[in-house]
């Protein structure tokens, strides 16, 4: 055995010579020290050795493991080190290559701007889902069967082989807050963002999807004042210092009395154009007061809580603040128009 062990180790002492590479390397690594290697099988081997020698055998056996060890863990370290030098191939003083790192598309800043403003003021933000049930979309928001935005023209419908329950794209964000005030206690105050769907003509002023901000504010004795001075510091953060504005009678299902939010043109400074139909004004959202039927839905009492609710198209927004002809550029994904913002 001693015979033996002296025979690899100078066969070891030869082949350490003839690495040269990772290749020669590894070969020498698969014969000593690798679990099939001849280390591996001394050891196997050393069991069977007599008592009388075994402390001699067993010492010459471990000198032979370190040694050949070291031989390996040098010679990989010297290999490493090769490859760590430098390439005197690449000329250093060049020009560094340049990588676009992208921006965020404009309809996603929008959405994070006008999310931070609200935020300032005690808005928390949730996402609803996009594919809807009719009761979300319209019973709990008080939009009555035979309302025209039902129809098949109107509204994207889905096939569902629940027959109790007929499911659609949501055709607004609105069914986020009747989700949240199902679970939750006034006070709320939250703002709602997301994509919608309606069966429209694509043209220049509309889209069949497009996206939305919608606002409820639910506590006791919730006032109009109150959303009329939200809406004003949010219009101002939106578009700018000493904006005027205004608001105008109008109607929606779910608010009563119900409004629509004009701004001065800011492209005109009032005085009328193109965009603004040569008004002076531009529409920027829909709003009003919770509707008490809405309430008695959801199971408020109309009589102790009251709120506001208000909502917005992102895109017709941008139009509005930065003066854009077309909607369709939005989704077009042209470098030339996304670059400016």
């Amino acid at each position: 055995m001693l015979e033996k062990i002296e025979l690899i180790k100078s066969e070891s002492v030869t082949d350490a010579g003839n690495i040269a590479d990772e290749k020669s390397l590894e070969e020498y690594r698969l014969k000593y020290i690798s679990r099939n290697g001849i280390l591996n099988g001394l050891f196997e081997d050393f069991k069977k050795v007599d008592k009388e020698i075994k402390g001699k055998v067993g010492k010459s056996l471990n000198e032979l493991k370190i040694s050949i060890q070291s031989v390996y863990d040098e010679k990989k370290s010297n290999l490493e080190g090769k490859g760590n030098e430098p390439d005197n191939s690449i000329d250093y003083t060049l020009p560094g290559r340049t990588f676009n790192k992208g921006t965020k598309h404009l309809i996603n800043q929008a959405i994070d701007d006008i999310t931070s403003i609200f935020e300032k003021i005690g808005f928390e933000i949730y996402e609803g889902p996009e594919i809807e049930d009719e009761y979300h979309n319209f019973d709990a928001l008080n939009t009555p069967d035979y309302h025209p935005s039902r129809d098949m023209q109107d509204t994207f419908y889905i096939d569902s082989k629940n027959k109790d329950k007929q499911y659609l794209l949501r055709t607004h964000t609105s069914p986020g807050q009747v989700r949240i005030m199902e679970n939750t206690k006034p006070p709320i105050r939250v703002v709602v963002p997301g994509k919608c769907y309606r069966n429209e003509a694509v043209s220049a002023r509309s889209l069949a999807m497009f996206h939305q901000v919608e606002g409820l504010y639910v506590d006791k004795k919730v006032t109009f004042k109150e959303l009329k001075g939200t809406l004003n510091y949010f219009a101002r953060e939106f578009f700018g210092e000493n904006l005027k504005t205004r608001l105008r009678p109008s109607f929606f299902p779910f608010t009563e009395p119900s409004a629509e939010m004009d701004v001065e043109c800011f492209l005109c400074n009032g005085n009328g154009c193109r965009i603004c139909k040569h008004t002076g004004w531009l529409e920027i959202l829909g709003c009003g007061m919770v509707d008490p039927k809405v309430f008695e839905i959801i199971g408020y009492d109309p009589e102790e809580y009251s709120g506001f609710a208000f909502g917005m198209g992102i895109e017709r927004t941008l139009l509005v603040k930065y003066g854009i002809p077309d909607i369709r550029m939005f989704l077009e994904n042209d470098l030339r128009f996304l670059k400016q913002f």
